[in-house]
């Protein structure tokens, strides 16, 4: 009596196969699509706002009053903002973070290690909208008895707050790339006489440099996107300048400002919106290019 290879188990396993294929090349393609849609609905808006205003005057004004009676649409007023706010949050989080990172790969023992992994990770799960209202009720009052002068809405604040909030992604991406380092170039080190401190700053950092650098990157992109800590803490005036301590009006502070509904839809307050959001998305998408290359260009390959 032959087997009816037809019935097999292995044809139920095939089509399982074949069904979990179409799957996952589905949400690929809705990825695909979605990020597709996304940068057409911004081109083609952007290009409808810069019908009536010209290009020279949004990269080079530093006024941006679209919503006033007098329009002007410098958009380095809101870029200055963006920047200053994001320059605050690297100086707080990079140190911060690489240490941490170094700390929990090459000196942790697990009985430390584990609680550290929990603080960040409720760091990390905190909603932005509490790290606005925490820049904003505690962190301003506090600045404020060091520098009395210093505005209620403030930079410095919400840089502040920003900072300590992205210290989780940059620990966490540098202690990825620190443990992918092979222990043969730690042993090869302590073998030569190295401390431990020598060791992981000499040997294992250098080593990791495409990892670590990658995660600086993202941090940034992630500071330049954040919306509701600068919206709450950072004020909503534009103003180009590059003083922490008065309130700015950042890129994604604008969106939410215009998202409000008070706009008519179809003005050119309106696709201002779309300038704004194409603005943004290039900065975060040269960031995540930037990110990519530094990775490839400089990442250490072992055996």
């Amino acid at each position: 009596m032959g087997i009816d290879l037809r019935q097999s188990p292995h044809k139920g396993r095939v089509i399982g196969e074949r069904v979990i294929q179409g799957l996952l090349l589905t949400a690929a393609v809705v990825s695909v699509l979605t990020t597709t849609g996304i940068i057409f609905s911004l081109i083609s808006e952007t290009i409808a706002f810069f019908r009536e205003v010209s290009i020279i005057e949004y990269f080079t004004a530093t006024e941006w009053t679209p919503l006033f009676a007098v329009k002007k649409y410098g958009i380095f007023t809101l870029v200055s903002a963006t920047l200053l706010t994001s320059a605050i949050a690297l100086a707080v989080a990079v140190p911060l973070g690489l240490t941490a990172a170094i700390y929990l790969s090459e000196f942790a023992g697990e009985r430390v290690r584990s609680p550290i992994k929990s603080v960040l990770e409720i760091l990390a799960g905190i909603p932005t909208v509490v790290y606005g209202f925490f820049a904003l009720t505690v962190v301003t009052p506090f600045l404020k008895t060091l520098n009395p002068d210093i505005s209620i809405f403030n930079s410095l604040s919400a840089g502040l707050v920003m900072g300590i909030m992205i210290v989780p992604l940059i620990t966490s991406l540098s202690e990825d790339a620190l443990s992918a380092v092979p222990n043969s170039l730690r042993e090869a080190a302590y073998g030569l006489g190295s401390t431990r401190f020598e060791v992981a700053t000499k040997v294992v950092v250098p080593a990791a440099f495409s990892g670590i650098v990658a995660s600086f990157i993202l941090a940034m992109s992630r500071a330049i996107g954040e919306t509701m800590i600068v919206a709450i803490a950072a004020g909503q005036t534009p103003k180009f300048t590059f003083d922490p301590t008065v309130p700015v009006m950042t890129m994604t502070s604008y969106i939410v400002q215009v998202s409000l509904g008070d706009v008519p839809y179809g003005s050119l307050s309106y696709y201002t919106l779309f300038a704004v959001g194409m603005t943004l998305f290039t900065f975060t998408f040269v960031l995540n290019m930037v990110s990519y290359w530094v990775v490839r260009r400089f990442r250490e390959v072992y055996d």
